[in-house]
């Protein structure tokens, strides 16, 4: 059932806490949405970030029950991860999404088969028809697929156009939101998707919101407060130290390490346990560094 509600506004893309026993710690997750949602946010979301890719089928209906949950309580939007290199199972998760009361989901396209404009425009078109509620069709080929054409995006909106709504990360994301923009004649509504490096020039295109990670969104909420009111000296002030910050992070596996690093530094969670396999490890001098940054941060913020 749709919950007719506009995405927009800043929606951070939650981490997963995991026990000793690499089980979802659900009491930690629950302190870690609650601290996000005090933070001014409009709502929670799951992605890539979430290590969804590396969850079962049970475990991650449950953090999408309990990240809806709490979203709920809270009076938040919530927007949860449905990707998968199946469109049944992708449609799957959307109509669980639906039924737990989501206010939309976020799909990547299959990164493990090469399909063509028609063959992706179809693996969407079958999930958004699936559910009332909202999609957002997410290029995320800044880290793995390839990146969706401006072609097919139009067609979908076209398909769909009240409840479509794009996060595009494939460089160079500025003139390709402007493409997108020109493309669907300024309909398109997109999300910022680098972790609010972008945020600044993609505000000036035209984005309805963006989707960082949990772990400094209070920045990038006052950069999108600043932006609002036209305050463009405080936005490029908290934006310099961001961008170092997100810099230092070049994939998957880094962005779930440093991130955790960051929530674990704040006190929000305690362990920074990752599930397993993982390609990078965060070194003492890096995490150093991420301290100095986030340091940084804060003091521009305050």
């Amino acid at each position: 059932m749709s919950t007719g509600r506009e995405l927009a506004g800043v929606l951070p893309v939650i981490q997963t806490p995991f026990g000793d026993d690499d089980e979802i710690d659900e009491a930690a997750l629950r302190v870690e949405l609650e601290w996000v949602l005090d933070q001014g946010v409009a709502g929670l979301t799951t992605g890539m970030v979430s290590e969804v890719l590396r969850l079962s089928e049970r475990e991650r209906r449950f953090l999408h029950e309990v990240v809806v949950d709490v979203a709920r309580g809270r009076g938040a939007l919530s927007v949860v991860s449905c990707g998968s290199e199946s469109t049944k199972v992708a449609t799957e998760y959307a109509r669980h999404a639906e039924q737990i009361g989501a206010d939309g989901v976020m799909v990547i396209a299959p990164t493990t088969v090469a399909l063509d404009d028609d063959a992706t425009f179809e693996h969407f078109a079958r999930i958004a028809d699936a559910t009332a509620i909202a999609l957002v069709v997410q290029d995320a080929s800044g880290y793995v697929g390839r990146p969706l054409s401006i072609a097919v995006q139009a067609r979908l909106l076209e398909h769909c156009p009240e409840r479509i709504y794009f996060k595009p990360e494939a460089p160079p994301i500025g003139q390709r939101l402007t493409a997108l923009r020109e493309a669907t004649h300024a309909t398109a509504r997109a999300f910022e998707g680098t972790g609010g490096t972008a945020l600044v020039d993609s505000f000036r295109r035209g984005v309805v919101g963006t989707m960082p990670g949990a772990e400094v969104c209070w920045a990038v909420q006052a950069m999108w407060q600043a932006l609002g009111i036209g305050d463009w000296a405080r936005a490029y002030a908290i934006n310099g130290p961001l961008s170092l910050l997100i810099n230092l992070q070049n994939s998957i596996d880094s962005f779930v390490a440093v991130e955790k690093r960051i929530l674990q530094r704040q006190g929000v969670v305690q362990s920074t346990r990752v599930r397993g396999p993982v390609g990078y490890v965060l070194d003492a001098e890096t995490r150093d560094e991420v301290d100095r940054l986030v340091a940084m941060l804060q003091s521009v913020v305050r």
